[in-house]
C-alpha cells in the first residue's frame, strides 16, 4: 500500500513538474518573440512606418497617460501618424522586465520605455504593461498601457 501511495505521488509530481516545463518553454518562447517584436516596434518606429500598426491585433486599445483610448487599426493609424508628424521624438526603446503567462491565448510584458529625442537624448520615460495575444500569425500587441515618471501639471 505505502509503494503505490510512493509511485502515485511520484508520477504526480513529475506530471506537475513536466506541466511547469512546458508553460516554462512557452514563456521562454514568448519572451523570444516579444524582444524581437520590440525591436521591430523600434525600427519602423524609427522610420515613421505605419507597418507598425501591424504588431497590434484588429482589436487591440492603445491606453496612453494623459489621453483617451485608442481602439482598434483604425484609431491605431492616426495615433501614430500624430506621433511620427512630430518632428521632437525621433524613436522609443523598450525594456523588458518581466513576462507572465496569462492563460491559454495571452502573455503579460511588463518594463519600462524611453522616448528619445532628435538628439538621440532620453525626453520622456515610464511604464508600460502589455497584454500579448497568441493568433495564428503569433503573438500580437492586443492591449498596451502606458505611463510616464514625469509628473502631470495642468499648467
Amino acid at each position: 500500500m505505502k509503494m503505490k501511495f510512493f509511485y502515485a505521488t511520484a508520477a504526480g509530481l513529475m506530471l506537475l513538474l513536466a506541466g511547469h516545463s512546458v508553460n516554462g518553454q512557452d514563456l521562454t518562447t514568448a519572451r523570444k518573440t516579444i524582444a524581437e517584436t520590440n525591436k521591430r516596434y523600434f525600427e519602423l518606429f524609427k522610420k515613421k512606418d505605419l507597418a507598425l500598426v501591424d504588431l497590434y491585433t484588429a482589436d487591440a486599445t492603445l491606453l496612453p497617460p494623459n489621453g483617451p483610448a485608442v481602439n482598434g487599426k483604425a484609431a491605431l493609424v492616426k495615433d501614430f501618424t500624430t506621433a511620427f508628424a512630430d518632428t521632437h521624438i525621433a524613436g522609443v526603446k523598450f525594456t523588458t522586465r518581466n513576462v507572465y503567462e496569462g492563460g491559454k491565448s495571452f502573455v503579460m510584458e511588463q518594463g519600462t520605455w524611453e522616448v528619445l529625442g532628435t538628439d538621440n537624448k532620453v525626453v520622456d520615460t515610464g511604464n508600460y504593461l502589455k497584454m500579448w495575444q497568441k493568433t495564428k500569425t503569433g503573438l500580437k500587441i492586443f492591449r498596451d498601457i502606458f505611463n510616464s515618471d514625469v509628473k502631470y501639471s495642468s499648467k
